[in-house]
């Protein structure tokens, strides 16, 4: 089941816009994220946005961090497949190009991972972002049960 939240304009999640300048459209816009499932997560998300173009740029950048509880509850509730899922999504173009959020659990390492990519090839490249929560010292984390190595 996805749940993605969809982004649009001024959203009620904007928490910074910092100009380019004078003579540009162009500005920099930071949302802050909170993770539907995992409510103790908060990602903040900047990029860029043209006021008077058809199409923002692909770049993005992303930092998540623990704000509130985790509990197992939450990580037993989330997506575990190797490619995660989609928890929010925003246009950044009338052509199809989007940014989107998604979470991604390394059990190995007991581990949130957030991607920000865009849906759009740009420039040869496709434009992504990564952060990662590990869930040591939350109510999520499972102590190992293998013996130390010396």
């Amino acid at each position: 089941m996805t749940s993605a939240v969809v982004l649009s304009g001024c959203s009620d999640s904007e928490v910074g816009d910092v100009s380019l300048g004078v003579f540009t459209t162009k500005d920099i816009k930071i949302d802050a994220l909170q993770d539907p499932v995992v409510t103790g997560v908060t990602c903040h998300i900047s990029s860029i946005e043209a006021d008077l173009d058809l199409s923002d740029p692909s770049d993005s950048s992303i930092a998540c961090r623990q704000t509130g509880p985790i509990n197992a509850a939450m990580i037993a509730a989330i997506d575990k497949s190797d490619s995660g899922e989609v928890i929010f999504k925003k246009s950044k173009s009338v052509f199809f190009k989007n940014m989107k959020l998604r979470r991604i659990y390394d059990a190995k390492s007991q581990t949130l991972i957030y991607l920000s990519y865009s849906t759009k090839e740009t420039s040869g490249s496709y434009k992504h972002s990564i952060s990662t929560v590990p869930l040591w010292e939350t109510g999520a984390y499972v102590q190992s049960t293998q013996p130390k190595a010396d």
